[in-house]
């Protein structure tokens, strides 16, 4: 009954991590408000933690163990309802340089996440989660593609030599001007015969023959169903860079998204990334700049605005700096393929380095091809709402007010040292923080329209409480049950099979918590199917026990026989079932997966608790024996 040492010192490792780390699952979560930066680079400081518990007091909102989390300000109350209540008071008082949160705060005491103990996050059917339902703003939608296709057709025309005066774009609509019938004409039949997305409409102005265009209503629901199809996928590319797991994203009506993220510690941040619609415009800084803007301050002269050219803000909104750039964009962030965010080797600030695809590579080496030695300049635009609040005269309630607004910034503008290919570098960024934000929304994608939130609210228990509660108590109830009759049926050996399944689930918790899986309702049915193949396991090895010393076997001899001629036999049926279990999560998806996953860990963790543990047990309790008669089994 030899045992070796280093499977004793393995035990103990794993006994004290597994307890260690599944300790903060007995810590339940309490709610919480979360203040955070409207943009990434914001930086909260104490002076907002006091304005936000000023706030609080004079609405007799009570927070407690207020604190600093990761650059955001994190403000516990005692309950949901006084969570929302808190929530509006802050967003009111705080304005729109801040995003107000929804949060669960962690109750594990300090040394345990020092550590990096953490308790395991569970599912939207057993503690909630958070509810978020976006708008898509179609008409953006529309405008943003028709903006588009006016440059399209302006090189279109151009390459197929067609001839036209101007082509202008006012309420989404296109106008084009020719000297002549015979042009427009032509320009009808190339639209004709390429795509037809358009209405045509024929007129005779002042200023000659004029065509105006206008999407088909069959092009516009296309556009209207591919800028909610696009912002479905962005959305779920970006949870997944967060790093949520179990989250839930789905269409509602034909214009609407839900997100449920359930088990997720920064909301704010979720908030902010999820409804940012963070895009990009390369565009060539106007020839005229100089003549418009102030060499010395960078401001605007005030003089009329030359045909063709736009005004922009420069670094940002609030450096009174100003740009001129050209009306015409040489690609968007739609053309990106992939981003990633780093520190500059020449300036050591934050950078953003850039990949196209080969159509966007295309267009800017073309446009840069004879623009060497010229400045092009990097445009974000950013769609957001501003949130007012209307008191009714007559009731004296509040109403929210949501005004659509956008903010465009240019973040950089550099001269073109070099034909550019699909391969260059974005710099001029205000915080290593802005960068990796930017990088991860260009990287998930771009949003096809704007999205604003509509709602935001905490998910209760989808099955009920009281439901959850009797799942819970049938688990500890079928748990004792099990041990009770291990202990009647098996004496000593019982015991020590139970102490194993203790030590089971403790190495459950701690490897979902490790990688971040969500207990669900359905997980804990793995969780309970798990027990019962791991007392299988070890019921397999008590009887084997028996029979060697029915056939005349010593009790030494019995217990290495048993757990030897048992293995294959358990090994057998847990591989079967790993497999299977493999499969619900290869197929499956929300609750099956949560099923899957418990069920996998939980097979792992058996066949070590139910063969090596016990087995280090028996061979602490009767391996010195020297005289031994009988087994307690």
């Amino acid at each position: 009954m030899r045992y070796p040492a280093w499977k004793y010192l393995l035990i103990i490792f794993v006994l004290v991590i597994s307890t260690l780390y599944a300790l903060p699952s007995l810590y339940p979560d309490e709610p919480a408000v979360q203040i955070s930066g409207a943009k990434a680079g914001t930086t909260i400081d104490q002076s907002i933690l006091q304005k936000a518990e000023q706030i609080l007091q004079s609405e007799q909102i009570a927070s407690h163990n207020n604190s600093f989390t990761n650059n955001a300000a994190l403000l516990r109350v005692s309950n949901s309802s006084t969570q929302l209540k808190a929530q509006d008071a802050l967003r009111r008082g705080l304005g729109d340089n801040y995003v107000v949160a929804l949060n669960l705060a962690p109750t594990t005491p300090l040394w345990l996440q020092k550590i990096g103990a953490k308790p395991m996050k569970l599912g939207l059917d057993l503690r909630g989660g958070v509810h978020f339902l976006l708008e898509v703003d179609m008409d953006k939608a529309i405008a943003q593609r028709m903006e588009t296709s006016t440059t399209d057709l302006r090189r279109q025309f151009r390459d197929n030599n067609i001839k036209f005066n101007n082509i202008s774009l006012n309420n989404n609509i296109i106008t084009v001007q020719f000297a002549d019938n015979n042009d427009r004409d032509n320009a009808m039949g190339f639209l004709r015969r390429n795509g037809n997305e358009f209405s045509q409409q024929a007129l005779a102005t002042d200023t000659g023959p004029t065509l105006r265009l206008n999407y088909t209503d069959t092009r516009r629901q296309e556009i209207q169903s591919y800028a909610v199809n696009q912002n479905l996928t962005t959305l779920r590319n970006r949870i997944n860079e967060l790093g949520v797991a179990e989250a839930v994203v789905q269409t509602e009506g034909s214009n609407r998204i839900v997100v449920e993220l359930p088990g997720v510690q920064d909301t704010a941040e979720a908030k902010r990334v999820l409804g940012r619609t963070a895009n990009l415009e390369f565009r060539l800084v106007a020839n005229q700049n100089d003549q418009y803007i102030d060499p010395y301050t960078g401001k605007y002269n005030g003089q009329p605005l030359p045909a063709g050219t736009e005004l922009f803000a420069y670094q940002s909104l609030n450096s009174g700096r100003q740009i001129l750039l050209q009306r015409n964009r040489i690609l968007t962030g739609e053309r990106v393929q992939n981003a990633s965010s780093g520190l500059s080797q020449d300036s050591g600030g934050a950078e953003v380095n850039i990949t196209l695809d080969s159509a966007g590579g295309k267009l800017m080496s073309d446009a840069t091809r004879s623009a060497v030695g010229k400045r092009m300049a990097v445009l974000f635009i950013e769609n957001k709402q501003r949130i007012t609040y209307v008191t009714d005269p007559h009731t004296g309630a509040q109403t929210e007010v949501r005004t659509p607004y956008t903010e465009s910034v240019v973040i950089n503008a550099a001269t073109i040292q070099q034909m550019l290919g699909s391969q260059f570098r974005i710099t001029g960024l205000s915080s290593p923080q802005e960068a990796a934000e930017l990088s991860l929304m260009l990287r998930s994608g771009a949003l096809a329209a704007p999205m604003y939130f509509v709602e935001e609210r905490v998910v209760g228990p989808s099955l009920g409480q009281e439901n959850i509660d009797k799942g819970i108590l049938s688990t500890e109830v079928g748990f004792i049950l099990v041990a009770l009759w291990m202990i009647v049926f098996f004496r000593l050996f019982g015991l020590i099979a139970n102490f194993a399944l203790v030590f089971n689930l403790a190495m459950i918790l701690t490897i979902m918590s490790w990688i971040g899986a969500s207990l669900t309702l359905p997980g804990i049915a793995g969780i309970v199917i798990t027990i019962g193949m791991a007392v299988d396991a070890n019921v397999l090895i008590c009887e084997r026990i028996r029979e060697e010393m029915k056939w005349g076997a010593s009790p030494k001899q019995a217990i290495v026989a048993g757990y030897d001629r048992a293995y294959n036999t358990i090994f057998d049926s847990n591989l079967t079932t790993f497999i299977v279990a493999f499969i619900l999560f290869a197929i499956g998806s929300g609750p099956i997966k949560g099923f899957a996953v418990t069920l996998m860990i939980g097979i792992i963790c058996s066949m070590f608790t139910a063969i090596t543990v016990t087995r280090a047990i028996v061979q602490l309790i009767y391996g010195k024996r020297r005289n031994l008669q009988k087994l307690s089994i």
